[in-house]
């Protein structure tokens, strides 16, 4: 058992007493939890402790590891120079970890340090641990992972990678999971306040209060980022780690005195448990739900995994079916075909107006294009094509607009154009709630500046999935 526990912490500055100069006074319960998990943490006498968090390099579809074998920072860019933590890391079980990463051709590695000094979300859960027993935290090494814009399941899945390791080096492991909860908690915080604060709040706490780390992966994005949570991504890691373990948890604690929510738990790793392979139970679920929507797709949804199948595996284009219903083969129209994957975008390619002779001939180019031609992804591989799910707008005629109250997000998609430059954007699109959002969205994906001004056009869709 090489996984002996974990600890869920926050990383307020201002804890440090020399940051806060007395107000950490007003986070007197957090505190004391977190000395506590610092305590825990050296009572099991770990080799190694790994620490996930969101304020390392952070890259899109890449985890990040800190290379090398020692680290240092300070407290300098919150006015304590004079506050120091330095760390070796364990330059053997990261070289380790990276292999496995190459053998199942999982993007993890150490390139693209950017700045090798310890972040603070990585320092202060070291600073309370080398203030417990200096001694004790002098031996043992860290190793410092940084978070990705991947998909919650692979945060997760990177976890149970960790584990591996860890025993295939015999290597006793503490997972550190750095985060705050969420930054809207209150009006008159730094951040201001949103509804799903609290929420957020809450609920993290009550999974993590429970250690049921299976419902983490069913927090929804929009969710999580209109809460301006921290750390969700990083407790995730944590939790993958302890996939199959039975695990007991300790007295979580929670405040957001200053607008900002701090949880604290500590969880120790009491032997096996099958009960608890939470990803195995949650891609079962995925099969299923997939499975059940491929009984029922359309037949323009139909013809689009047909392309696309047929493309990735074979690299050949398919010949239009017979049989398909006339609006497909004796109408033009542009149209989008969209990619998911376990709930996140995986390709989306389409076109403003009707190139091919009609939709079904527009459908079948899209689909490859959507599957191998999306800049913004690599393409899509045939062991990913049992989980795509995949939806196809179909663009109605585009009409001008004189201004923004012409619009409605659910109902219009929109088109902006400045110059040569036009940029599209589809309607009722989850996270995009208001008419300024998918304006600016659609004036980023055409690259015009925030303040150009530009020609609006709107667009209904009939939407297929």
């Amino acid at each position: 058992m090489s996984i002996l526990g974990a600890i869920m912490v926050p990383h307020p500055p201002l804890i440090i007493p020399e940051v806060g100069k007395g107000e950490e006074q007003q986070i007197k319960t957090t505190i004391e939890a977190y000395k506590k998990a610092a305590e825990f943490v050296l009572s099991k006498q770990p080799d190694t402790v790994i620490i996930t968090t969101p304020h390392s390099v952070c890259y899109a579809d890449y985890f990040h590891i800190s290379p090398g074998r020692h680290a240092k920072g300070d407290f300098g860019s919150f006015g304590a120079p004079e506050v120091k933590v330095e760390t070796d890391y364990d330059l053997d079980f990261t070289i380790a970890l990276e292999s496995l990463a190459d053998e199942q051709e999982f993007p993890l590695g150490t390139f693209g340090e950017r700045n090798p000094a310890l972040d603070h979300a990585t320092m202060i859960p070291l600073y309370f641990m080398q203030k417990s027993d200096p001694e004790a935290a002098g031996k043992i090494k860290a190793i410092r992972i940084g978070l990705s814009g991947l998909p919650l399941v692979e945060h997760y899945r990177l976890g149970i990678m960790i584990a591996r390791v860890s025993e295939e080096l015999g290597r006793k492991v503490v997972m550190i999971g750095s985060g705050d909860l969420s930054h809207k908690m209150k009006p008159e915080g730094p951040y201001g306040f949103a509804k799903e604060g609290p929420e957020y709040d809450e609920r993290i706490m009550d999974v993590m209060g429970r250690a049921a780390f299976g419902e983490l992966l069913s927090f929804d994005d929009a969710f999580c980022e209109k809460a301006a949570e921290c750390g969700h991504r990083s407790f995730v890691i944590m939790a993958g780690a302890l996939d199959g373990r039975s695990v007991s948890a300790g007295e979580a604690t929670h405040e957001a005195t200053f607008g900002v929510g701090y949880g604290v738990c500590t969880y120790d790793v009491t032997g096996e448990d099958e009960n608890r392979r939470f990803l195995a139970g949650w891609e079962e679920e995925q099969k299923e739900k997939l499975k059940k929507a491929r009984e029922f797709e359309d037949p323009y949804v139909k013809l689009a995994r047909a392309s696309l199948e047929s493309y990735v595996i074979d690299r050949k284009k398919i010949k239009r079916p017979e049989g398909l219903p006339k609006d497909m083969t004796g109408r033009r129209a542009g149209a989008f075909v969209s990619l998911h994957k376990r709930g996140e975008l995986r390709g989306c390619i389409g076109t403003i107006g009707p190139v091919q002779e009609n939709i079904a001939e527009e459908i079948i180019e899209n689909a490859i294009s959507a599957a191998t031609r999306d800049p913004r992804f690599r393409p899509v591989q045939a062991s990913e094509l049992p989980e795509l799910e995949i939806s196809v707008d179909v663009l109605g005629v585009m009409e001008p607009i004189s201004g923004k109250e012409e619009l409605d997000v659910v109902r219009y998609g929109v088109v902006v154009e400045n110059g040569m430059r036009r940029g599209l954007l589809l309607p009722n699109l989850e996270g995009v709630d208001t008419v300024e959002e998918q304006i600016a969205i659609a004036k980023r994906k055409a690259a015009i500046p925030e303040n150009e001004p530009v020609k609006l056009y709107r667009f209904e869709v009939v939407r297929h999935v």
